[in-house]
């Protein structure tokens, strides 16, 4: 059951995201247009700030599967649900603070945004900052469901409920953005839809997993160890905070909203394209906690970790690829040519992250291991030497000075310092893992040559051409990954559910003869 909860998990995450990006292809244009791009920079902006409330949960909530499935190994029932109840008691504090910290927000709005907003974007702040404290205070509590749902790797009610939210968000967003409510009635409706999950995530764990509290031993000896583990995830937080949000930040200080507006599309294609990955890597997380808590077998190890990579690199370069052939042509036939320079941009995130998305699940075997402060001490300094060239960068260059900070910094940390830490330290192959990961460069020849070859002789200025070579290029990609690329393990991924549903519909077909 657990190898079908895997499988479907993966299969339901790509299904919702495959959802939500045919509605985001329909939904961001209209956004954009009724929104004004003053408006869609400053829900950016606001957004960013208020993120940094998060950095509140101190890394807790990545230190429960960990210590769930130390229990959970030893069937220790009652250690379980001490563990829920101590989650439960520390998530419900930082809710607190995170409502009296994001008051304090509110009350500086002035101070944090500087000069560039005009009075009435100022005022709209205040009201995006309100709301948007509310939900991530919110969160804080609620979050202990979805980790237990996790731990027990029940992702296909999890996913469902993904798909379903992903569903249903445009279709009452687009009625409130049409009555004129703009980025404030965005923000509701946002809160609203939340709220009515965490609650079905709750229902489920009471009434389907019978999760159990127990709030009578405060264990500060496990309150002890947590925190020196959840402090170096802790500072992977504040460097995520740094990394992902800082350049919105210096953005709206030194040019104002549109530069935040451009920037902020670029953002959201690159959080699109990491969410490839983390779809795949996410259900892996409680089997890897499982292997190091039982064997903690190196050999193991890799080889799920070179799997997985390669798995996601599969979908990853066909994503990364197509955008740097095709991507300056839809971002402005899908946002608009005021929205150019975010082409540049998105480039300048994505290639980067691509080498620590197909090693993400690494940080899950870090983290099993008890092994990841070295990489929050990295990340750490390098966060710092990114805002620093940040500063200057953005200042002087706007989006892209920015975006080329955070590149270096990606490169120079995970491409470089976590590969070396990851093989002399970790105990992963990673000789193994890239010369697995480099057997896929033949295979990428010919579709680079097609690509180009469809960009030179076709008009892909327009819907109907844009398509007709995306679609061409996605074939032919296909074709060259099965011939040469793939191996027979990653074929039978796709073959072994192809002929199981072919089965299944040709003894229908037989029954209904």
């Amino acid at each position: 059951m657990k190898v079908n909860q895997l499988k479907a998990g993966v299969i339901l995450s790509y299904s919702s995201m495959i959802l939500g990006y045919v509605i985001a292809i329909v939904y961001t244009p209209i956004m954009l247009r009724l929104l004004g791009q003053s408006e869609y920079g400053l829900y950016n902006l606001v957004a960013s700030v208020v993120s940094y409330l998060g950095l509140l949960s101190f890394g807790f909530g990545s230190a429960y599967v960990r210590f769930y499935s130390r229990y959970k190994v030893e069937d220790n029932e009652r250690e379980i649900a001490k563990l829920n109840g101590m989650f439960m008691v520390i998530f419900s504090v930082i809710g607190v603070i995170a409502v009296l910290a994001g008051l304090v927000l509110v009350a500086n709005t002035e101070n944090i945004f500087g000069e560039k907003l005009l009075p009435h974007e100022m005022q709209t702040a205040k009201i995006l900052m309100t709301i948007m404290v509310f939900n991530i205070a919110l969160s804080f509590p609620a979050s202990v469901f979805n980790s237990y749902i996790t731990a027990n790797e029940k992702y296909v009610f999890q996913k469902l409920i993904q798909m379903i939210k992903t569903v249903v968000s445009p279709f009452v967003m687009l009625p409130v953005l049409l009555m004129g409510y703009k980025s404030v009635g965005m923000v509701v409706v946002t809160t609203l839809l939340t709220i009515i999950v965490e609650i079905s995530n709750a229902v489920f764990c009471f009434k389907r997993l019978n999760m159990k509290f127990s709030f009578r031993e405060f264990d500060f000896a496990l309150m002890k160890e947590m925190t020196v583990f959840s402090s170096f995830i802790f500072m992977n937080m504040i460097i995520d905070q740094v990394n992902w949000n800082i350049d919105k930040f210096l953005l709206g200080r030194f040019r104002g909203t549109v530069a935040v507006a451009v920037y902020g599309l670029a953002a959201q294609l690159n959080s699109y394209y990491m969410s490839l990955s983390t779809a795949i890597s996410s259900v892996f997380i409680p089997k890897v906690n499982r292997m190091v808590a039982t064997t903690d077998d190196n050999k193991q190890l890799t080889e799920l970790f070179t799997r997985v990579g390669r798995v996601q690199f599969i979908v990853l370069s066909l994503i990364c690829s197509g955008f740097i052939l095709f991507g300056q042509p839809f971002i402005r036939m899908w946002a608009g040519s005021d929205y150019g320079e975010s082409y540049p941009i998105a480039l300048l995130l994505i290639v980067p992250v691509t080498i620590p998305l197909i090693q993400n699940l690494g940080i899950e075997i870090q983290k099993a291991k008890n092994m990841h402060q070295f990489r929050s001490w990295v990340y750490f300094f390098i966060a710092i030497g990114n805002l620093i060239i940040s500063i200057p960068l953005t200042y002087w260059y706007g989006g892209i000075g920015g975006a080329f900070g955070t590149a270096l910094s990606l490169l120079i940390g995970n491409g470089l310092i976590m590969n070396w830490y990851y093989h002399n330290r970790v105990g992963l192959d990673m000789k193994y893992f890239w010369s697995e990961i480099l057997k896929f460069i033949p295979s990428l020849i010919v579709p680079t040559i097609v690509g180009l070859i469809l960009t030179s002789v076709m008009n892909i200025q327009n819907v109907g051409g844009f398509l007709l070579a995306g679609l061409s290029y996605t074939i032919v990609f296909a074709l060259s990954m099965w011939l040469v690329g793939i191996n027979d393990y990653e074929k039978g991924l796709i073959a072994g559910p192809a002929k199981r549903a072919f089965s299944r519909l040709r003894r229908r077909i037989d029954r209904m003869a």
